[in-house]
């Protein structure tokens, strides 16, 4: 297929059709995750169903909002959007303000919906790295010039992610800007002192807080602590096991009825592979592998620099995120709070992705 065939009317099938069905998947399996838990929880099985559909028609709306705005327009706002982020990262902290869940203050509340700050400082990072790397050029290959700035920028949002506390949402922009950088041009050697500099400080992140520890030694042997910590990955590992090759059908899913806790939203995937078996887990990875080699593929034939970096920093940010929220539902990384892209419940992850998909598709119709 050439590059005129790839794309109708100004749109990438490529990346549109992965992402329509991952968002038809995702409202299929919110219902069938959510259905008891919203019924006993709050007397309306569909009520976890409506919002989702609400965040979907917002979210399409913002993908084509992202399709129609030009690029060029993200070099004005990076920052104005860097300062946002921030400001809304701060007021988190303030007394009344800030939504606390599960211990940590993550959301602003505005009526009956939230909003994670963190989603938008992702994507406000993304345009500020493709913005800066685009001008330095050469220069990124200086340390002073090409690491420091950057690594103090994102260093900020990181140090306020880690407050809120979310160790592994900065974790994860601590490891993409890394890649980013790495392609940008930053020397190797430079990326390393980075990494061998901030190994201590990540352990000792880890060694303060008791449920950190909890939760890496879940990972190790969930079995030595089957009704604590151990408890969630275990009931991950009984829905993945009891689906078989084709699934107990849509449904039928028994580690949703109060065993997988809050299964609509980090741990979705393991009711996907219950319900639809290891056929349906191999779709859902298919559709996100094409959604993700097409938007490295839409980064290498962009029409510029700057483009190019923007597309690579957002395809490697939800691929990143895919791939952590999937190696936590299996098992092979410590437990961490991450919504599945496109899949999962909740409106922020949800809207701010399919903008990012939106910006992809508007430098897919430009290259």
């Amino acid at each position: 297929m050439n590059e005129a065939e790839s794309t109708n009317g100004g749109y990438d099938y490529m990346i549109l059709i992965p992402t329509i069905s991952l968002i038809a998947l995702g409202l299929v399996i919110v219902y069938s995750a959510s259905s008891h838990l919203a019924e006993y929880r709050l007397g309306d099985s569909y009520h976890y169903l409506k919002k989702q559909a609400v965040f979907c028609v917002l979210g399409i709306v913002m993908m084509i909002l992202g399709k129609h705005i030009p690029c060029p327009l993200y070099r004005k706002l990076v920052y104005p959007l860097l300062l946002l982020s921030v400001c809304l990262l701060i007021v988190l902290f303030v007394p009344g303000v800030g939504y606390k869940v599960s211990g940590a203050y993550r959301w602003l509340r505005w009526g009956g919906f939230s909003f994670q700050p963190s989603e938008l400082a992702k994507l406000s990072l993304a345009i500020y790295m493709a913005y800066s790397m685009a001008r330095k050029g050469e220069d990124m290959e200086s340390f002073s010039k090409g690491l420091i700035p950057h690594l103090f920028v994102t260093g900020a949002f990181m140090l306020l992610i880690v407050f809120q506390p979310d160790l592994g949402t900065a974790v994860i922009i601590g490891c993409w800007l890394l890649i980013v950088l790495f392609v940008g041009g930053v020397r190797l050697v430079h990326l390393m002192v980075v990494v061998l500099s901030s190994l201590p400080v990540l352990l000792w992140l880890i060694l303060r807080a008791d449920y950190r520890l909890k939760r890496w030694w879940a990972f190790r042997n969930p079995w030595e602590d089957p009704q604590g910590m151990g408890f969630q990955i275990i009931h991950s590992f009984l829905a993945f096991g009891s689906g078989g090759l084709w699934g107990a059908g849509l449904g039928n899913s028994m580690q949703k009825l109060f065993y997988l806790p809050e299964p609509h939203t980090d741990f979705v995937l393991p009711i996907v592979g219950e319900e639809l078996g290891f056929v349906g887990v191999a779709v859902t990875i298919l559709l996100f592998s094409v959604l993700l080699v097409r938007g490295i593929k839409v980064a290498l034939n962009a029409s510029d620099l700057y483009s190019s970096y923007l597309a690579f920093g957002l395809t490697t940010l939800i691929g990143l995120q895919v791939l952590v929220n999937m190696g936590v539902v299996l098992g092979l990384l410590p437990t961490k709070g991450l919504a599945l892209p496109l899949i999962s419940y909740g409106g922020s992850s949800l809207v701010i992705n399919l903008f990012c998909i939106g910006i992809l598709l508007n430098i897919s119709s430009r290259r």
